[in-house]
């Protein structure tokens, strides 16, 4: 049964990968600069170390309908995505997540709870695992849910078909 539930959810994201831009810039400032929270300029190398771990490639054309195929980060970059934190980290709030499109790669998370782009963490508080992720601003009011990708929720240890309640924090 929850296979057939996974190739259901999975069915409609990959009918609409062609439509899915493919990589974004890591930072939403106009003028391209990436940020603090506190809208302090990043180092660029602190913007090259997060996105070497957050993004990968996108899955091959061909790509079949299973999370091992889709999930393109390589295992040196799952290990530093859960990594604990070394940093300081403001907790962003609670948010109810589910699959987002599982033919974008890398780890990330889009959520009402952020108006610019950055990078930060999610937390499974059920088994206490986390993903250093990169987040993206979702429009909605900030009770509504998150999207995650595939390989952080594989991280977390959550169920593709489930809809955990996860923290997030920003770096």
């Amino acid at each position: 049964m929850n296979v057939i539930r996974a190739a259901l959810l999975l069915m409609p994201m990959l009918a609409l990968a062609g439509c899915a831009a493919m990589q974004q810039a890591p930072t939403e400032r106009p003028d391209g600069v990436a940020t603090t929270a506190e809208g302090a300029p990043l180092p660029p190398e602190a913007v090259q170390a997060a996105a070497a771990i957050t993004q990968a490639p996108p899955p091959r054309p061909r790509a079949r309908a299973t999370a091992a195929q889709l999930d393109t980060t390589t295992t040196e970059q799952r290990a530093a995505a859960a990594a604990p934190a070394q940093a300081a980290e403001t907790r962003l709030g609670t948010t109810i997540a589910s699959l987002g499109d599982a033919t974008e790669p890398g780890f990330w998370i889009k959520t009402p709870l952020v108006k610019s782009r950055g990078i930060g963490r999610i937390v499974n508080p059920a088994n206490g695992k986390s993903a250093k992720v990169d987040l993206i601003p979702l429009d909605g009011p900030a009770s509504g849910g998150s999207q995650v990708s595939l390989p952080a929720l594989q991280l977390l240890g959550v169920s593709l078909t489930d809809l955990p309640s996860l923290e997030v924090f920003r770096s």
